[in-house]
């Protein structure tokens, strides 16, 4: 099983490594790079949310505070190789504490939830009062509802003159998509990601077996947190400003789309939706004969009723069940050969 796993993992990146050549003939590199940053994003919450079983309504609060984390500590420091790390640690860290609160509170699914949309709503608020010229930290303004330009974006390291940007960027978000697949994919394969899977399944027994599963999903969590940070500093990057629309609620309801849509339950899932569904606000967006909103809805409306577990995750059923029905067909035939043969 195992071994079949690996083998999974290794053509869902060769098939990455394709696609990430293939894409700049069919788009340009400014839009292909925001959807790649979505996809890191969407990934973020496929695996707290399709292994871990945690409903988090806020994972764009972890997006912007990665986000800004990286504009603040640019700005200050003046090269972009600490701040990216930076801007892991800091939702990480948030995750962790609020996910600690959250589990060993025993709050059920409906109130973690409220409790993560509530906290990116808390920093939609506060971040847009910020305009004041007492809101510095260090050298940089956080700028309020006009948002924060004017800091380092994305360089080689160790040289903040060489930029990264455009085709390089896109090629380094894509990189980092690959790694950081590759990495979860390792994650869940390990005895601690079984063992976050087990707790989705059935909380009450994992403990009963001795583990702590309470701080095993705050781990899951705060990992989550990170990978929406790391999405948040590469947006940062792309856009050269943030502001506290990386907070709204509009955002933290089409990471919950581009989940279900794509497929829960999966990584390659959620990537995919938000990649398709990403590029199709943005076709959507260029128009104004239809609200896009609507049209983002209605998508919504019919995966959920004519493909309840997601795009990815209905296709692959249907494959594995035609492998399933010619595989008999195949040993017969196999089977009458080699009677003819040896006879």
């Amino acid at each position: 099983m195992e071994t079949t796993k690996l083998r999974d993992a290794a053509w869902v990146v060769l098939a990455g490594v394709i696609l990430m050549f293939v894409a700049p003939l069919v788009l340009n590199f400014y839009t292909l790079t925001l959807l790649v940053i979505y996809g890191l994003l969407a990934l973020s919450l496929g695996l707290i949310w399709g292994f871990g079983g945690i409903l988090c309504f806020g994972q764009a609060a972890f997006y912007g505070l990665g986000a800004y984390a990286y504009a603040v500590s640019a700005a200050n420091i003046g090269e972009s190789t600490a701040p990216m790390l930076i801007a892991i640690a800091v939702p990480f860290v948030f995750a962790f504490l609020l996910g600690a609160m959250m589990f060993y509170g025993r709050l059920t699914d409906v109130y973690m939830g409220v409790i993560t949309l509530v906290v990116t709503l808390i920093f939609f608020r506060f971040m847009n009062t910020t305009a004041g010229p007492e809101y510095q930290i260090g050298t940089a303004r956080l700028g309020g509802y006009n948002g924060m330009p004017g800091y380092q974006t994305l360089n080689v390291p160790g040289d903040p003159s060489a930029y990264i940007y455009d085709s390089s960027l896109y090629y380094v978000s894509f990189v980092i998509l690959l790694i950081v697949y590759v990495l979860v994919r390792l994650l869940l394969a390990s005895p601690f990601g079984r063992i976050a899977v087990a707790i989705r399944e059935n909380e009450n027994r994992v403990e009963l077996m001795g583990y702590d599963a309470r701080f095993r999903k705050s781990v899951l969590f705060a990992i989550g947190g990170g990978i929406a940070g790391l999405a948040g500093a590469l947006y940062a990057s792309w856009a050269e400003i943030v502001t506290p629309g990386l907070f709204s609620l509009g955002q933290s309801a089409e990471i919950i789309i581009w989940c279900i849509v794509g497929g829960l339950g999966t990584l390659v899932g959620p990537v995919l939706g938000a990649a398709v569904l990403g590029y199709l606000k943005f076709a959507l967006g260029q128009q104004t004969a239809v609200d896009n909103v609507l049209i983002m809805g209605l998508i919504l409306v019919v995966v959920v009723l004519v493909l309840p577990r997601g795009v990815v995750p209905s296709l692959m059923t249907a494959f594995g069940s035609s492998s399933r029905r010619n595989r008999p067909n195949a040993v017969r035939r196999g089977r009458r050969g080699r009677g003819r043969a040896d006879g």
